[in-house]
């Protein structure tokens, strides 16, 4: 982590940042959050996610006392503050500090910001090797669109995977397959790509929104259409997208090989075409 983090008004020390114990973040998870991705000191597509921001922002009904401009102006002090070349910059914005009462705290209450920095490199060998993967139940609440801090079933799923040395946990509702615990999922049948419709049940991924432009591009057939865990192990290829892994090819579910075991060539065709996007 940098040793800078943003607190919405200034530059602070990192040891100096700090939770109230009141915080709605803390007590209700009654917040939000973005992840941007950093190229050669540049933030990645930065216009989407503050959309997604404050979408999600107004989809809770939280408001915001800043304005993109200024926020984004923020983000990228602390950036330059911390000298981040290759990574993430994580904010996250909760109602803010008061008594603990389940109703929303009075207009007076002023949200609370924190963004810090993290290094993380491109995973390019897992990106060339493909990663295996299981499926779990979806037990999320309906409204996955809000990218909101109540991430528990997630976390769960994820731990799931994590204890079997899998990539990722990909879920299902009645046997359709949403999206990973952190990611999008698209598959590869006939030479169509598949990914769930971005409605209340999946978050609306950055990259998944990206890969469906680049597809549109390279005159791949794209369909924005629920298929089932079976449609999944039965694919010709399959892949997970999002900020942090880009496009990653999906070679194994559960115990079920994907194709030939090996990233497939349209995974492979949006993986090149999406490099071109990088400022690298």
């Amino acid at each position: 982590m940098g040793t800078y983090v943003w607190d919405g008004e200034q530059l602070i020390q990192r040891e100096h940042a700090v939770v109230d114990i009141e915080d709605r973040g803390y007590t209700f998870g009654d917040g939000i959050y973005e992840v941007f991705r950093i190229y050669d000191g540049q933030i990645f597509a930065e216009s989407l996610h503050w959309e997604r921001y404050f979408r999600s922002a107004l989809a809770i009904r939280l408001q915001l006392p800043w304005t993109a401009e200024q926020l984004s102006h923020g983000v990228h002090n602390l950036i330059r503050a911390n000298t981040l070349k290759e990574g993430i910059v994580y904010l996250q914005t909760t109602r803010g500090v008061s008594p603990r009462n389940h109703s929303f705290p009075s207009e007076q209450v002023r949200p609370a910001l924190i963004a810090f920095t993290k290094t993380l490199l491109r995973p390019i060998e897992q990106m060339d090797r493909g990663e295996r993967i299981i499926t779990h139940p979806d037990e999320r609440w309906l409204r996955c669109d809000i990218k909101s801090l109540n991430l528990l079933p997630n976390v769960i799923a994820k731990q799931a995977a994590s204890e079997v040395a899998a990539f990722e946990a990909v879920l299902h509702r009645d046997e359709i397959i949403t999206e990973g615990s952190s990611s999008n999922i698209a598959i590869v049948k006939n030479g169509c790509i598949m990914t769930h419709p971005a409605n209340h049940l999946i978050l609306h991924g950055i990259t998944r929104a990206l890969v469906i432009q680049l597809a549109n591009q390279q005159r791949i057939q794209l369909k924005e259409e629920a298929f089932t865990v079976n449609d999944l192990v039965q694919a010709d290829e399959a892949f997970l997208m999002s900020t942090t892994s880009e496009i990653m090819p999906i070679i194994q579910v559960n115990e079920q090989i994907i194709g030939c075991g090996i990233p497939g060539p349209l995974t492979r065709t949006l993986q090149s075409a999406w490099a071109l996007l990088l400022p690298l």
